[in-house]
């Protein structure tokens, strides 16, 4: 197979994740194929292992990031996830300096230097020539949360290099119709928005407010409290920047009900920033339903979570499914995929129907395979 050239908008924790993890499978997933490996959903997706990824191209605005290799970026201040990694391997593309437009929020110039952004006083690159002289096919973007002007802008880098784009966050790109037919009348394949974790607090609550409807008990209030120290917690201090991610969490939960909930009944966000929980997330879970004779029914639960990796382990396969559509040739949003993976896709399915979809758009992609006759780059949309 062929690698998956990559570029990655936005070095922080979730990119550092993403980048050990490529490295940590990349023996383990081949060796052993068939097999249960702990951390990955999809260890083959056509053909297509975590190791084939390539990182290609590197943006940030941290002066202590631009300019280094990103094997070392991904472990400078304010980054402060877990290194299940020891030593990253030589190579690899040099940190470039992106605009900062509202990536930084003012409130973040108030915290100790390692733990906020510090953005370089370089001049920004050519982000396009850098995309296209790279070979990059897929844009992933780890931008800060409310960051709607920098992520329009990468988006529109992506529609004029022609490159895909996997955003995982929660501005709508994939989700808004005017975006999508954009990517889609480009030829250019997209998955999107604001990407779930493997077993995080959105996917959780998703499975407790659906059985509680498929047993026939109404949720009549519930909410998700979230803290942690990283920089996302941080950054989301700020409640202007958080009107999509508080839409893109709530929507995820509600769309699984099979009854409406009122808005003053359901409170689900981020709720403070400690910064000694540094990458560790707790989510305090409540759910309130009305079962048999009107009697109540009451869950509650705490979630631990390491943050960062448990987003990459969804990143390393929304990558890999959107280069089966590029090798498809498809445009626009990849339905099944932005489903299973993202909180706020286009269309909303409840996980066990997202999944089945998502197992028949590989088998679709096998199918093409063998009706091609044909390595995977042959139909594969690259920038123009």
């Amino acid at each position: 197979m062929h690698k998956i050239r990559v570029a990655v908008a936005g070095i922080g924790n979730c990119a550092s994740a993403l980048l050990q993890g490529i490295e940590f499978y990349r023996d383990i997933a081949k060796s052993a194929p068939g097999s249960f490996i702990p951390g990955l959903t999809n260890p083959d997706i056509g053909g297509y292992h975590p190791g084939d990824i390539e990182i290609v191209a590197a943006f940030d605005i941290d002066r202590r990031k631009v300019g280094r290799p990103v094997r070392e970026a991904i472990f400078s201040p304010p980054n402060c996830t877990t290194r299940f990694v020891p030593e990253m391997p030589p190579g690899g593309p040099e940190v470039m300096m992106a605009p900062v437009l509202d990536g930084v929020a003012p409130h973040m110039r108030e915290y100790p230097e390692d733990q906020t952004f510090l953005p370089s006083d370089r001049p920004p690159c050519d982000v396009e020539g850098v995309l296209r002289e790279s070979g990059a096919e897929i844009l992933v973007s780890y931008l800060p949360v409310g960051s709607e002007e920098a992520t329009r802008f990468f988006a529109e880098i992506c529609l004029a290099a022609g490159v895909s784009l996997v955003n995982c966050v929660p501005v709508f790109i994939a989700s808004d119709p005017a975006w999508s037919e954009r990517f889609r009348q480009r030829g250019i394949p997209i998955v999107g928005d604001d990407v779930k974790s493997q077993l995080g607090a959105t996917i959780v609550h998703r499975a407790l407010a659906r059985l509680f409807s498929e047993r026939g008990i109404r949720v009549r209030r519930s909410y998700q409290l979230n803290t942690g120290g990283n920089t996302d917690f941080l950054n989301m201090l700020s409640r202007r920047r958080l009107q999509s991610k508080k839409i893109s969490k709530t929507e995820a939960v509600t769309s699984v009900l099979t009854h409406p909930i009122a808005d003053e009944d359901i409170h689900i966000g981020p709720s403070d920033y400690v910064p000694w929980q540094k990458d560790n997330k707790l989510c305090f879970l409540r759910i309130e339903g009305e079962g048999f004779g009107g009697l109540p029914i009451e869950v509650e639960v705490r979630l631990s979570v390491t943050d960062s990796p448990n987003s990459a382990g969804v990143g390393i396969d929304a990558i890999r499914l959107c280069r089966l559509g590029r090798d498809m040739g498809l445009a626009g949003p990849l339905l099944a995929p932005s489903a299973y993976f993202m909180k706020h896709p286009p269309v909303q399915l409840p996980d066990d129907e997202a999944r089945r979809e998502l197992e028949e758009f590989i088998a679709d992609y096998r199918a093409w395979r063998r009706s091609a006759k044909a390595s995977p780059t042959t139909r594969c949309t690259s920038p123009t």
